[in-house]
């Protein structure tokens, strides 16, 4: 798809979750440099403000900060206020974090948060963009998921479980437009060298074919009609289709020992 065939279906303007840092800042990127205008949604407002003024310069795109915390109640709602004048034709809710480890011994408010992020946020954004991109008859959603909500995971119980519920959202919402010119896509990265990784203390070199925020969104970019999910690894793709077709016991199982190995 051209640059120019791109703007026309997903443009003048695209949202982005999660745009401060990893896959988001990538999207970001790669869209303004397709030349569309830009909503970046993240906390951190200062990286935000940073990254907004690089992207003007570079490439005289608009961009509109939006600063949000993902984990309260009115995040969609404020999102949504905040964009309502704004001719978005394609959401990118990429916004989300995990935790490893026993889920027992997990902090019960930071799985709360947890929830919020990564399942009600998109769902209630994807809710109220829906009836705009209908209206304007075209347009696209994406949410970044993972490949561990393609199958429980032990010892990342809750974040597995809150990325399969991304994963049943983003396939039924693509049943569900699939005769319209409104693409669907769930992106499910294996391994990718963010900051996220970091902060779950897991170490990018004992992973295998880990791949870079910018090679995962300029794929999943260039795979946007190809729902209703993408896995960018075929290492990781392969390795949870093998996992899929296992006896279910076993694969968890076998999920169980290698996460033991990397927490």
């Amino acid at each position: 798809m051209s640059h120019e065939e791109f703007q026309n279906h997903y443009g003048p303007v695209a949202l982005v979750t999660g745009a401060s840092s990893g896959i988001g800042k990538s999207f970001a990127e790669l869209l303004a440099a397709k030349g569309l205008d830009l909503v970046l949604v993240a906390r951190r407002v200062e990286r935000l403000d940073a990254l907004a003024s690089r992207l003007q310069g570079d490439h005289g795109v608009e961009v509109t900060i939006c600063q949000a915390d993902l984990s309260g109640q009115m995040a969609a709602a404020q999102i949504l206020e905040a964009t309502s004048s704004l001719d978005i034709g394609l959401i990118i809710s990429n916004a989300g974090f995990g935790v490893k480890g026993e889920y027992a011994s997990g902090d019960a408010g930071t799985l709360a948060d947890m929830l919020m992020v990564n399942c009600n946020t998109p769902m209630l954004l994807a809710h109220g963009f829906l009836p705009r991109l209908r209206a304007r008859g075209k347009g696209g959603i994406i949410f970044t998921s993972s490949v561990e909500g393609l199958i429980a995971c032990p010892f990342s119980t809750a974040y597995a479980a809150t990325k399969g519920f991304l994963n049943s959202l983003g396939q039924g919402l693509w049943g569900e437009l699939a005769q319209e010119d409104i693409d669907v896509l769930t992106l499910c990265p294996g391994a990718t060298d963010t900051e996220a990784l970091v902060l779950q203390g897991i170490d990018a070199g004992t992973l295998d074919d880990v791949m870079s925020p910018d090679e995962v969104a300029e794929l999943t970019l260039a795979n946007i009609k190809n729902g209703p999910v993408y896995v960018p690894s075929e290492h990781y793709k392969a390795m949870f289709d093998a996992l899929l077709s296992m006896p279910r016991g076993d694969a968890l199982m076998a999920m169980a020992a290698n996460m033991k190995q990397e927490i």
